[in-house]
């Protein structure tokens, strides 16, 4: 039987501490604010950014919802952001994901000033990273990564195997593990061999976008699985990129979905918002 990873109370213990540590702030004079900016009514981010307000008030973090229509065009959207990195009052500024096609997400993200990048998209966020310096990192792989180290799962030297490449989690995470002393391959819908490849991995990270695509056969006997994968099964039940049924009993340790990744994404968020007011106070 695999060690189930609770991301559900490893989520809950991160942010009563952020929240502690804003308390503390606000008994400076110090207020915390995140803007979140959605255009259009797409209901995963509707669902989202409901949680992110959930989350903003647990932990005593204003936030100020900017929920625009779909016909918003790219130069007003540039606009609210620009208006939102002059305002002192404001420390992150999340645009959320996906905006309608014709909006370019990349020249969005170039224009939050990197200072509030709180979501760690900013090409000046993924540079710090993969140079090994200070900045914000994309909340997905942070969290994976404080679930790894709070499950007292050790990662130096050991064989790191991340499936998916995207910007927002397969490639930070490959530079995350390397920063921790991981040996680290990165896998994609191209690589050769993958059950191979998965199979020699101490921790297997997977971000591939396909419902419960990873089966045992791509499982060493006793790896660490991290499902970072979402969706909706045949009966409207939420399932991972790993099919957890078979791969937990070979598997050391798993994160489940729901419960697993899913709820240290908002918890790194509000950590980020932390992080972001901390340094500009400095």
């Amino acid at each position: 039987m695999a060690y189930i990873i609770d991301g559900k109370r490893i989520s809950g213990e991160i942010k009563d501490e952020v929240r502690e540590q804003v308390e503390a702030l606000k008994k400076q004079g110090r207020e915390i604010t995140l803007a979140v900016i959605q255009v259009g009514k797409d209901p995963a981010s509707t669902v989202y950014v409901g949680n992110k307000k959930k989350a903003c008030e647990y932990v005593g973090i204003r936030s100020l919802a900017y929920e625009l229509p779909e016909e918003t065009t790219e130069k007003e959207l540039l606009e609210k952001v620009k208006e939102l990195n002059q305002d002192g009052q404001v420390d992150g500024i999340l645009v959320q994901l996906p905006l309608p096609a014709h909006i370019c997400e990349n020249r969005i993200i170039e224009a939050i000033s990197p200072k509030k990048d709180v979501d760690g998209f900013h090409p000046q966020s993924v540079g710090a990273l993969s140079i090994g310096k200070e900045g914000f990192v994309s909340c997905t792989p942070a969290g994976v990564l404080m679930l790894l180290k709070r499950s007292g799962i050790e990662i130096e030297g050991k064989e790191c195997v991340v499936m998916g490449r995207s910007n927002i989690v397969g490639k930070p995470m490959a530079m995350l593990l390397l920063r921790e002393n991981g040996t680290v391959t990165v896998c994609h819908s191209r690589t050769q061999n993958l059950k191979e490849i998965a199979k020699r991995a101490d921790i297997l990270v997977v971000a591939v976008g396909k419902p419960k695509f990873v089966t045992e056969e791509y499982v060493k006997p006793g790896a660490c699985v991290i499902d970072v994968g979402i969706h909706r099964n045949e009966n409207n039940k939420l399932c991972g990129d790993v099919d957890f049924e078979r791969v937990e009993p070979v598997a050391g340790a798993i994160t489940p979905v729901p419960g697993g990744v899913g709820p240290m994404t908002i918890a790194m968020l509000m950590y980020n918002c932390l992080w972001a007011a901390k340094r500009e106070n400095e």
